[in-house]
């Protein structure tokens, strides 16, 4: 599995992990569709990107940037008027040089280095499923503990944040959604259908919005992610399979990977954010980085147009009061050191080696601002092998898994999670990708104990109910006398768990 795509899930399926930017200004209001309009200049066997035009918002400025992408050899996909971002497909080789040139247009470039063909997640490894025989093994345990699903004996996880307790007091409201921006997500699911939003779910792929029936669920069975994702979050107490951490919450699907070859590419993620914002969605959940970088940095100027894009439709989703969760990334980079080095970008094409400079350049959506940054622990609360961190940077911290050095008593003596699969199946999965549901799903309970609760207050009460283990003594996992990273900063808030672990007991006390 590529590592960039093992970011945007962000989980290691057995894992997978994900990722960013600057603030670069709030542009309110909805997105409105605009007419396609086709360029005679567009030669039909030329090779064709996909850009992103960002302008200023007024009708004018947009009207004549979109006249000017149709003269200079640009197809309009998309406008986002309310955020001033206009998704494009070009055949002309100097289309990004020629459109930046036009006045109004204040950021503009390729969200790929690959043509477009004919038609970022963050878990770490991959995916273990779960056997008839192995679940009836469970089943047994859990049978034996008292508790409410047949698999749960498994869920060393949701033991660790207190979900289990949680949700006898509180587990979720019904007027709280929370969307799974992936790889989309099996409705069908006897876990998830009861509690699936089909009227908040959509596929985005491409940049723009299709909620035809089934359009947000996943091509095949091995694009699993979104499924995993949604399951952690809001699988159903039902007695089936599994529980999520906020079980009484609706969750909804956003598909966003390219059927081509699975990326999560820069303008499905803008259409995600704006769709699940005025869909009237209180939580967005990020277990992918966008594609094709890792990092973007601000002084290549179709990165900088990338950053621009995504930072102004999840700044939108924040001002219509969706706060959104993403998960930190599977590449144990310390996202607040100096200089760090990208040997996996671009992923859509050839990766070149190459330093860069995290405060520059930007991990997205996750270094975005007001984006909720979650780094992942296992089942000994200590920073999971894979987890990228950072002072400043990480908000909090959840279980994510780590089956390499921190394996729970459970009956499959699985350190990884365990939660819903395509086709009715369960299986375990670890990375970044994993512990951003579970903060997102905390952060549900949290809005449905405060429901008049902003995102940015919603923000403070995650950091403050987090429990802080601070930072260990010793940080060497394979035991050869090397540091495997180092953590800075005291126990109230470090690089590896920012303002701690997060707890679903306290979130509804």
């Amino acid at each position: 599995m590529p590592h960039l795509r093992s970011r945007r899930r962000l989980a290691l399926a057995v894992p997978v992990v994900l990722s960013l930017t600057a603030s670069l200004g709030f542009l309110p209001a909805a997105a409105s569709a605009a007419p396609q309009a086709e360029s005679a200049a567009q030669a039909a066997d030329a090779p064709v990107l996909a850009y992103v035009v960002n302008t200023k918002t007024d009708r004018r400025t947009i009207a004549a940037v979109q006249k000017a992408i149709v003269a200079k050899g640009g197809t309009v996909v998309e406008t986002y008027a309310k955020i001033g971002v206009i998704v494009v497909h070009s055949a002309n080789p100097d289309f990004g040089a020629q459109i930046r040139a036009v006045r109004g247009v204040q950021s503009a470039g390729a969200t790929r280095t690959a043509p477009l063909t004919a038609a970022g997640t963050t878990d770490e490894g991959a995916a273990q499923l779960l056997t008839k025989e192995q679940a009836a093994k469970v089943a047994k345990a859990s049978a034996a503990t008292g508790a409410s699903e047949p698999l749960e004996a498994d869920q060393w996880d949701l033991r660790a944040i207190g979900a289990d307790k949680a949700a006898q007091i509180n587990p979720g409201s019904r007027k709280v959604t929370v969307a799974v921006i992936d790889t989309g997500v099996d409705d069908t699911h006897p876990d998830i259908a009861p509690n699936f939003s089909r009227s908040q779910s959509a596929s985005c792929v491409g940049g723009k919005a299709d909620t035809s029936e089934g359009s947000w669920r996943p091509y095949t069975a091995q694009d699993y992610h979104g499924t995993h994702v949604a399951g952690e979050i809001a699988a159903a107490r039902n007695g089936i399979g599994v529980a999520g951490v906020a079980p009484g919450v609706k969750v909804a699907g956003i598909q966003v990977t390219d059927p081509a070859n699975g990326l999560f590419y820069p303008e499905s993620v803008v259409c995600a954010f704006v769709f699940a914002a005025d869909h009237g969605v209180e939580i967005t959940n990020n277990s992918y980085y966008v594609d094709p970088w890792l990092y973007n940095c601000l002084d290549d100027p179709d990165q900088k147009a990338i950053v621009d894009a995504v930072n102004r439709a999840q700044l939108y989703a924040q001002g219509k009061g969706t706060l959104n969760v993403a998960a930190a990334g599977n590449s144990n980079h310390d996202l607040a050191a100096d200089s760090l080095v990208d040997d996996s970008s671009p992923d859509d094409s050839t990766p070149v080696e190459r330093t860069i400079d995290p405060h520059e350049c930007f991990d997205v959506p996750t270094m975005l601002p007001g984006v909720v940054t979650v780094s992942s622990v296992g089942v000994n609360n200590l920073k999971s092998y894979f987890s990228t961190y950072g002072k400043g940077v990480v908000d909090v911290a959840a279980p994510g898994g780590d089956g390499r050095y921190q394996i729970p008593d459970t009956p499959s003596k699985n350190g990884r999670i365990l939660s819903t699969m395509p086709n009715n199946a369960y299986g375990f999965l670890q990375g970044t990708s994993m512990a951003s549901p579970h903060a997102a799903g905390v952060a549900a309970l949290l809005k449905s104990t405060h429901p008049k609760a902003s995102p940015a207050q919603l923000r403070a009460l995650l950091k403050a109910q987090a429990d802080n283990p601070g930072c260990p003594d010793s940080y060497d996992q394979d035991g050869n006398g090397t540091q495997d990273a180092v953590c800075e900063g005291p126990k109230r808030v470090n690089g590896f768990y920012g303002f701690g672990i997060v707890d679903a007991l306290d979130a509804v006390k």
